[in-house]
């Protein structure tokens, strides 16, 4: 069974790190409407990032994600055109009013559903398999019981699902929380990400339940436990978020998630990895780890900081102002950071000086520390590890090579072939010492990018110096890489057509922000009663969040019938309903005349 390990780049770099780490796709923004702001590409450098990816037979995908204005949309529709024309592997939408403008276009690139479509009932994966789409995101809050009755009822549409990285709080294109508070839409790509920011949790008296804390704040993502079992339920591609995280932490990411997808299946792109650094995802950025929802309910949140905790270490044994005992079987460096969390409160340092002891480390902080006895820490900063991934990664494609008649015949490992004539035919005075040479030299394929496998002699090779077994290698790979390109062959795109929507009324919730989209949903059977909240926020209490995370459950309250109200640090007041059937908090607009007493 193949699967595809699908990996996140904010720039070019990042990109072709990720697949030199051994992604089978990447997924990266363009000059404009991306769900991440901050990360465009020009046209230019994803033409590079193709022509990279495809000697590899790595997929590209660009996301085209954010929802759009009447006067955007022809730019998206011209951007798509582009995209096609650079040979991009697929687009990312969420705007239906671009996919309207798409299905009168019949143009072969493929479009995928991006997770903003809040794809989390078969219903949604139903209706986008029969407008045509290649693909569905699913939302990360999906349990693999959920995901295998998905995929049973729809089993036609390829599935996308989050295996890695940090989550939103939010059911995906369903947070109006940063566009409410701020006017900085998650839908149009400029999330302030308020989720991370302090709140407090008040009673409708307006007592305080607990203050100052990261109420939204959740761990991130880490699904390697259960590979298996999403491939058993029907996940074809695991893709690992961050689009804004730097290089070290894609390749380390990647690498790990490469080997850990090759135990159970084998990798939809080619070519072998040679790793100068031994993956760890603990080593990378993360807020602690979850693995969601994937198996029912745990402790998905981090009250505490919305910071990176980092690896485990070990425990303090004794301290004082100027050390701290750590017993570890770890080592630890002069310049690591390491933190720890004491009084609700995560804390850190730099190490100045580490002095090993047979069961740990004696280390001297760069400033003066009360930490007590017992206390876990934590390194989030391992000066050793980033410079290990700083190291070049290496990918080939492994090549069997036949000698014959003086002819030689290349084959790579997916079949693709040439063959190639010697130009010498002069006698060589000692074969056996001829075959060595060009033995020796054959394998000296250094950084390019093939490897050989074998090398199969049936005649005698012809007199040849060591400078042309060279410029015959060059030749040889050069092709062979030509060819490859040649026949790679993108996935096309169903023809597109309208469908019967589930829903018949529409709010503010199906983001319709230009006519277009409305115009879809109308040739969809659906009526739209509101267009976005981007557009106008509705004159009445409406649902600004909606999610899995349960503050009652954090708190350990799920018994109490106390009514919940959450506080920013501006004193705005967020009433908090609680749908227990559904097991999801919902966090509304305030009532202007809501009074605490």
């Amino acid at each position: 069974m193949r699967t595809e390990l699908l990996a996140p780049a904010k720039d070019k770099e990042t990109a072709i790190e990720a697949i030199n780490c051994g992604a089978d796709a990447i997924y990266i923004g363009a000059s404009c409407f991306g769900a991440r702001h901050n990360a465009c590409n020009s046209l230019d450098d994803i033409r590079e990032v193709v022509n990279y990816a495809h000697k590899f037979w790595v997929k590209v995908y660009v996301t085209v994600n954010t929802i759009l204005t009447d006067s955007e949309l022809e730019d998206a529709v011209d951007l798509v055109k582009e995209l096609d024309k650079i040979n991009v592997d697929a687009v990312l939408i969420q705007d239906m009013g671009l996919l309207n403008k798409l299905v009168n276009l019949h143009l072969p690139l493929p479009i995928h559903a991006s997770t903003q479509c809040d794809n989390r009932d078969f219903e949604k994966v139903e209706f986008f398999h029969n407008v045509g789409l290649s693909r569905v995101v699913l939302a990360r809050e999906l349990s693999l019981e959920q995901i295998k009755q998905i995929h049973e009822q729809n089993p036609d549409i390829e599935l996308e699902a989050f295996v890695h990285g940090a989550l939103c709080v939010s059911y995906s294109g369903q947070c109006y929380l940063s566009q409410y508070i701020g006017g900085r839409s998650a839908n149009r790509g400029e999330c302030a990400q308020p989720c991370r920011k302090k709140y407090s949790v008040i009673d409708e008296k307006g007592n305080i339940i607990k203050k100052d804390f990261y109420a939204l704040c959740l761990k991130d993502f880490n699904a390697s436990n259960h590979i298996k079992d999403m491939i058993d339920s029907g996940i074809y591609s695991f893709k690992i978020e961050g689009r804004l995280k730097d290089k070290g932490y894609v390749k380390n990411v990647v690498s790990y998630y490469r080997q850990e997808l090759d135990k159970y299946s084998q990798k939809s792109s080619s070519g072998k990895i040679i790793y100068p650094f031994t993956p760890d995802v603990e080593k990378s950025f993360n807020r602690g780890f979850t693995d969601y929802f994937l198996k029912g309910r745990t402790d998905c949140f981090n009250l505490i900081s919305p910071k990176s905790m980092g690896k485990y270490l070990g425990i303090v044994k004794r301290a004082d102002k100027n050390s701290i005992y750590i017993e570890t079987g770890m080592d630890i460096r002069n310049q690591d950071g390491l933190c720890f969390v004491q009084n609700d409160k995560l804390d850190g340092f730099l190490v100045n000086k580490v002095q090993k002891t047979d069961k740990g480390c004696i280390v001297y902080p760069n400033k003066q520390i009360l930490i007590s006895k017992g206390t876990k820490i934590y390194r989030n900063l391992d000066v050793q590890f980033e410079k290990e991934l700083l190291k070049p990664v290496k990918r080939q494609i492994g090549v069997n090579v036949n000698i014959e008649n003086n002819i030689i015949t290349v084959k790579d490992e997916d079949g693709t072939s040439i063959l190639k004539k010697f130009d010498s035919a002069e006698t060589a005075k000692n074969q056996q010492k001829m075959n060595e040479t060009f033995l020796k030299q054959f394998f000296k394929t250094g950084d390019s990018d093939f490897y050989i496998i074998h090398i199969k002699i049936n005649s005698d090779i012809p007199f040849m110096p060591i400078s042309e077994i060279n410029e015959l290698r060059r030749n040889v790979f050069d092709e062979l890489m030509k060819k490859r390109l040649s026949e790679y062959k993108r996935d096309t795109q169903k023809t597109l057509k309208y469908a019967d929507f589930y829903k018949k009324e529409l709010d503010y919730r199906a983001n319709v922000h230009n006519k277009n989209a409305q115009d879809f949903y109308e040739k969809c059977g659906s009526g739209v009663n509101e267009w976005s909240m981007e557009t106008n926020i509705p004159n009445r209490q409406i649902e600004l969040m909606r999610t899995k995370h349960c503050i009652k459950y954090a708190l350990n309250m799920c018994k109490s019938s106390k009514k919940l109200f959450l506080k920013d640090e501006k004193n705005v007041i967020f009433p908090l309903k609680f749908d227990c059937k559904k097991c999801e908090m919902v966090l509304i607009t305030p009532k202007k005349f809501m009074q605490l007493h």
